[in-house]
């Protein structure tokens, strides 16, 4: 079985709230995302972490490019940093990158379908909801005091 998660996350991948603000954010996603596949009530999950960590789009990940040289990067370089840092998360996101060995950080490169880094997540699973709108993601941001994105994934 494949599951649908919609997250909301902090643009600043080390920023974290106050535990009241996650709480309210958490009822916010609850309210509107209220039901998933089946009928069900919605299963949000609110992740904490003590370093960045992936959040990533999953199945819908096409491609990944340098922001200096604009070549593809290699799936496997990819593939590789992220099962190593899987469990853990990441001490930074300080990378070199393999294809012009420029020097950039991991939330620099461009996804398609994004993808983030977070030590905050709020994690919506199998919603039938469709993404939040820009008027949602900015209530997420006054509820959390943070510029939130959310990064939508299939795994």
């Amino acid at each position: 079985m494949s599951d649908d998660v919609l997250s909301v996350i902090p643009t600043d991948p080390y920023w974290q709230p106050e535990r009241a603000a996650a709480d309210r954010a958490a009822a916010l996603a609850g309210a509107l995302a209220p039901g998933r596949r089946g009928g069900l009530a919605p299963e949000i999950q609110v992740n904490w972490h003590d370093r960045p960590n992936l959040v990533d789009c999953g199945a819908y990940l096409e491609w990944i490019t340098c922001p200096h040289c604009s070549d593809m990067l290699d799936p496997g370089w990819w593939t590789g940093l992220a099962e190593a840092h899987a469990t853990r998360g990441f001490d930074t996101l300080a990378a070199e990158l393999p294809c012009c060995g420029a020097a950039s950080t991991l939330d620099a490169l461009n996804y398609h379908w994004p993808c983030g880094f977070a030590r905050f997540e709020i994690a919506i699973w199998n919603t039938v909801r469709e993404p939040f709108t820009d008027d949602e993601l900015a209530t997420f941001a006054e509820t959390l005091g943070h510029p939130v994105r959310q990064i939508i994934a299939h795994i």
